[in-house]
């Protein structure tokens, strides 16, 4: 239980304990703060469609109300609920949606992507049936529209933040908007610091940077509000397993003390990074998960 495949999103509870999407194990993983080895809370009988089944998980998120893990359930094309007290079934909450990413604010509200459909929708607990929030009016690059949208932000007030990998670019949609602003990215798919390259995990700081997984350039960017570029401060070192290097990664999460933790989806790992004095951000060596 010391290995995962394919990893793609994740999420960090107060206590430092992990819970990772394993993609191609079809299951989702915890893994405490200081443990070797993780354990399967969700899925893990194999690829399929059951209750006892996952199938290419892409992310997770706990619901500390529910104490249950709500999981994209990708390739079944439905979000699941999975109890965390020795849950042995999910219980299917959303059914026929290209979900890929989904977060939670703080008055109990679940959006996810559609990825097919190139929109957000945001959703009441225990309804079924969600109203567009961003997109929703087909696949393109205008302000009002998404291109092939992975994962998602929501910010104190309500602001969504979602990054595109058909745009290249992160897109924040203010609540109530009808269409978003480019806060990163936008000016086509490419390596230089104006540009990214298949966005994919995101997180906003209080000051409204946002820090974006930039996939295919091996890095993570931070975006200040309004800078027409940003500045690499994970990785960038070409794709390695080094310890300042990243392979293709995914998926981004921030615990209650700063730190980020990443999904290094090409060396099937979770790395976790420290803030430093000098707003840099430092490797502690705290390796999840190496298959090394």
């Amino acid at each position: 239980m010391n290995q995962l495949s394919g990893p793609q999103g994740l999420c960090v509870d107060d206590d430092q304990t992990i819970y990772i999407a394993d993609y191609n194990n079809h299951r989702i993983m915890e893994w405490k703060c200081g443990a070797t080895t993780g354990r399967v809370v969700a899925g893990g009988n194999g690829k399929g469609n059951r209750p006892d089944q996952l199938r290419d998980p892409t992310d997770v998120i706990i619901d500390k109300e529910g104490d249950s893990l709500i999981i994209c359930d990708y390739f079944n094309r439905r979000v699941v609920r999975w109890s965390r007290q020795n849950g042995r079934n999910g219980e299917t909450i959303i059914s026929n949606v290209g979900c890929y990413g989904l977060t939670m604010d703080n008055d109990g509200f679940l959006y996810v992507v559609d990825s097919e459909k190139h929109e957000v929708k945001r959703y009441r607990m225990g309804e079924s049936e969600g109203e567009v929030v961003a997109g929703g009016n087909g696949q393109g690059d205008r302000l009002n529209q998404l291109d092939e949208p992975s994962y998602i932000f929501i910010d104190k007030d309500h602001s969504l933040y979602v990054s595109e990998w058909g745009n290249h670019r992160v897109m924040k949609w203010s609540k109530d908007a009808k269409e978003g602003i480019v806060v990163a990215g936008g000016q086509g798919q490419g390596r230089s610091l104006a540009q990214l390259s298949y966005p994919y995990g995101i997180f906003v700081d209080e000051s409204g940077a946002v820090y974006v997984v930039d996939c295919s350039s091996h890095r993570i960017v931070r975006w200040i509000e309004g800078d027409a570029q940003g500045s690499v401060i994970v990785g960038g070192n070409d794709e390695g397993k080094q310890s300042n290097q990243l392979s293709t990664p995914v998926g981004l999460s921030v615990d209650r003390e700063g730190n980020l933790y990443v999904i290094d989806n090409g060396n099937e790992r979770v790395q976790r990074f420290s803030i430093e004095k000098d707003d840099k951000l430092m490797n502690d060596a705290y390796l999840l998960c190496d298959r090394n």
